[in-house]
């Protein structure tokens, strides 16, 4: 079964609305005062949440508060290794996935996408809407249309490599797609960035799932502790959300930032994987 085939998409809809319900409701709501929210059967509404995020609407609950991006900070903070300590062309772990791979030479880069083809495609996942591109040599693009749209994302991930030649064909790409949702199998990246921004990608890929650093810790991690506003800059420019997670990067006070693809998706990411992490 294939990620558009899936009622995913249902799913987060349903969390994109229980987040506003909950923020509007306060922490003492009841699994009744959720499923009214929701227009759900409270028997319903827990089906529905436990299949999404694989706890109760009551567990996840608590992953949804303001308060939580503090408590990751405090309890799930993650020291990354220095820059100097990996290498570019090493193998990344995350989500419990193997990932592999490969950075574009600064002079590919340079060319903004010229001699390349790229394909594309419109996927259901577990944070909504996303559209997935890649290159024969792994995914190249993904973000997430639930705060956008598909215009202004199609033209977003092509505007980064303008002089690339795109076709529609989801078949192309589906599996690494289906790979990185599932959270099992191999997926494969085609990073396409400055060499800075290689580097910030890179050390976002050293985050475990469920785990958290700040921009100052990457600033660090990259070798360039006085260049924050530059690290963050990077972040918001990472091509590849959720398989490169800059939704695990946080303000030193535990503000959220901002989020590329709009915060409430960055909000049902960190919970989703927190709620998973103690599964």
């Amino acid at each position: 079964m294939t990620l558009a085939e899936t009622d995913t998409g249902y799913h987060f809809d349903v969390m994109r609305r229980a987040i506003a319900a909950i923020d509007a409701g306060g922490p003492g709501q009841t699994l009744e005062q959720m499923a009214d929210d929701m227009k759900m059967s409270p028997a319903h509404f827990q089906r529905v949440f436990s299949r999404w995020v694989g706890v109760s609407p009551k567990r996840y609950r608590q992953y949804l508060t303001l308060g939580h991006a503090k408590a990751l900070l405090s309890d799930r903070f993650t020291l990354l290794e220095t820059a100097g300590s990996v290498g570019l062309s090493g193998t990344g772990r995350l989500h419990d996935l193997f990932v592999r791979w490969e950075a574009m030479s600064p002079g590919d880069f340079a060319r903004r996408g010229a001699g390349l083809t790229i394909r594309y495609g419109w996927f259901e996942t577990a944070f909504g809407p996303a559209l997935a591109m890649g290159t024969d040599k792994g995914l190249c693009g993904l973000g997430f249309l639930s705060e956008t749209g598909r215009a202004a994302a199609m033209a977003d991930l092509v505007a980064r490599w303008p002089e690339a030649v795109y076709i529609e064909e989801p078949e192309a790409i589906a599996a690494w797609v289906e790979a990185a949702f599932a959270q099992k199998g191999d997926t494969a990246l085609h990073l396409m960035g400055a060499p800075f921004q290689i580097k910030v990608w890179e050390a976002l890929l050293c985050i475990p799932s469920g785990q958290v650093t700040t921009y100052s810790e990457l600033a660090q991690a990259v070798g360039h502790p006085r260049a924050v506003r530059a690290v963050g800059t990077a972040v918001g420019r990472n091509p590849v959300s959720f398989l490169i997670p800059c939704h695990r990067a946080l303000r030193k006070s535990g503000g959220l930032g901002g989020y590329h693809w709009g915060l409430p998706v960055k909000r049902a990411m960190l919970a989703w994987e927190s709620a998973r992490a103690e599964i």
